[in-house]
């Protein structure tokens, strides 16, 4: 059995892969918890995630999605990162490869932990190890060429999109990814790095027993780039890497990853958003939102939004989930959802009460057919 593990952060994100393997992959690192604040109900990342590692120390793979403050916050103070003494010290934890898009390595102007993880994906590809990075724009090029390197020299260390991560096999891992963002033809045309339409976006297939769960992990990702991974994916006639069981919807529940206008009451996705969503959804499909709870009114511009909320809970009325970390299992008391992939495919732990204790089980819904 695999799991994957979302955690209560607000608007922001961190997803536990544990493979049944043993290894342990971890998508973004944000903690976002207000330690003064006795009322804030977002988790304490860092020592619940060190409780669950059990010593172990490291992890086989960090990913970052991209940059941004609720994808990175406090990485700097968690994580040993190789390219400075500062960042390294007793209790810090290791990453055996680090995963980024290649906008993280060519922003320029960067603070704090973002900075902190540029100048580690940077030292790493200098190096040489340790680092996966995807797409291969001619920024990343030049980047190289101006360190005295080559992207040739480097290309066993790149992944462009439409291909599998190496190293990552279903027969031996019980999981490979495929990518689908960023776009190295994106960064061709510009000269500067939007985080959100040039992140991170896999499309992972877990196997247990010869069957297959299919999940969707969809970074910050906005329509327009949705649109085109959907359109270029059915074109290459790979439309099994749209199919899903279970989706870490885009950018907190935001409209902007379904279409260009919010709606009155349903936001209405592009042509090949919609396709992916109402063709390509597994029946008791299990869709996570990692953000706060979504507003009864239009009051706050920022994600989430009731009228994604909308579309995605029609997408899932009958027999699916639509899930809000910041809800999980009940809005006043957030902990960690926790989905297993078996057999059964997709299955949300549940907890349940037993006289004075609290005990957890599988239950429905499950994702998948």
């Amino acid at each position: 059995m695999h799991k994957l593990t979302f955690f209560p952060l607000g608007n922001a994100d961190c997803c536990r892969i544990d493979l049944e393997s043993g290894k342990q992959i971890l998508l973004d690192y944000a903690d976002t918890k207000c330690y003064e604040d006795p009322s804030d109900k977002r988790i304490a990342l860092p020592s619940r995630l060190k409780a669950d590692l059990n010593g172990r120390g490291y992890y086989d793979v960090v990913g970052y999605t991209h940059l941004d403050d609720d994808h990175v916050l406090g990485s700097s103070e968690f994580f040993h990162l190789e390219h400075a003494a500062c960042y390294q010290g007793e209790g810090r934890v290791k990453i055996n490869e680090l995963w980024v898009p290649a906008a993280a390595i060519v922003e320029d102007g960067l603070e704090d932990c973002a900075r902190a993880i540029r100048q580690e994906a940077r030292h790493r590809l200098r190096e040489g190890r340790g680092i996966r990075v995807f797409s291969s724009p001619e920024l990343l090029r030049s980047w190289l060429e101006n360190e005295g390197l080559s992207l040739e020299s480097r290309s066993h260390l790149i992944t462009d999109a439409g291909n599998l991560i190496p190293g990552w096999n279903k027969a031996y891992d019980g999981v490979e990814f495929f990518v689908h963002s960023p776009f190295a033809t994106r960064l061709d045309d510009r000269s500067l790095v939007d985080r959100n339409k040039d992140c991170l976006v896999l499309h992972g297939t877990f196997s247990v027993g010869g069957v297959d769960t299919k999940v969707l992990f969809g970074g910050d990702i906005h329509y327009e780039e949705l649109e085109e991974i959907v359109r270029i994916t059915r074109y290459h006639g790979r439309e099994e890497r749209i199919e899903n069981d279970i989706v870490k919807i885009p950018h907190h529940c935001s409209y902007n990853s379904l279409g260009p206008d919010k709606g009155e009451d349903c936001t209405q996705p592009t042509e090949n958003i919609a396709y992916m969503y109402e063709r390509k959804l597994n029946g008791n499909a299990i869709l996570v939102s990692s953000s706060r709870s979504v507003p009864s009114g239009d009051e706050d511009v920022q994600p989430p939004h009731r009228q994604a909320k909308r579309y995605y809970t029609n997408r899932v009325r009958l027999n699916g989930s639509f899930e809000i970390t910041m809800e999980h299992p009940k809005p006043s008391a957030p902990e960690p959802l926790v989905i297993e992939i078996s057999t059964n495919r997709g299955r949300i732990k549940r907890a349940f009460s037993v006289g004075a204790g609290i005990a957890t089980a599988s239950a429905a819904p499950r994702a998948g057919v």
